[in-house]
């Protein structure tokens, strides 16, 4: 079942291992199909011995329909935030080093660079601590999501949300990148972050006339 679509999530985890955003058994993606049933990677498998048939297939109510291993331990999670959010079709969690970073001293991202504000148009916020396995994360996640589509999980790491695979996975690899840098700018001092007025202008100029027409 979907098989083309498991070989793009099996993919989309190997892009992240690629771009240095998990390790060994770290992290998953999962990616919502026919509105009510979700693929999502198995629990503490090494991506060196992942395959596409590994994946696990789940209702909306965390029920399995196909797979011969048991789905990830953030299931609960994703699942929380498919029914809540009708836009999200994929979510990527992830332990990157520099958004870990951040998840350890327990703070947002403000909006720094030009980068941050095209991508994401709002400050990174941090998540009130929950525990993991259980719909608590999806819950706190809920909380503060902000058009960003992202958060830092408190002393965790950090849940990506988007419309498609592909959104989701441009998404994590450019928090990481935006995370890297604010933490050194941050770290040379007080650093002002763009005005709110020019954050609007560049997102909005990224999202409608960035790259090609279709």
């Amino acid at each position: 079942m979907f098989e083309e679509l498991k070989r793009e999530v099996h993919r989309a985890h190997l892009i992240l291992e690629r771009y240095n955003l998990v390790a060994y058994t770290s992290g998953n993606v999962s990616l919502r199909v026919e509105g009510e049933k979700v693929i999502i990677k198995p629990s503490g498998v090494p991506y060196d011995r992942f395959k596409p048939e590994d994946l696990v297939i789940v209702n909306l109510e965390g029920n399995k329909i196909e797979g011969e291993l048991k789905p990830s331990v953030d299931t609960a999670t994703h699942l929380y935030i498919y029914r809540n959010l009708d836009w999200v079709n994929s979510i990527i969690h992830t332990h990157s080093t520099f958004v870990t970073v951040f998840a350890m001293m327990e703070k947002s991202i403000p909006v720094l660079c030009t980068a941050h504000a095209d991508v994401f148009g709002a400050e990174i916020p941090l998540t009130e601590y929950a525990p993991v396995g259980s719909e608590a994360i999806g819950r706190a996640t809920l909380n503060v999501l902000n058009k960003a589509g992202v958060v830092i999980l408190r002393k965790h790491g950090a849940l990506i949300l988007g419309k498609s695979l592909e959104d989701a996975i441009k998404k994590a690899i450019f928090m990481e990148e935006v995370a890297k840098a604010s933490y050194f700018a941050l770290m040379s001092g007080r650093i002002e972050p763009l005005p709110r007025e020019e954050v609007e202008k560049l997102y909005n100029q990224y999202h409608t006339k960035y790259g090609q027409s279709k």
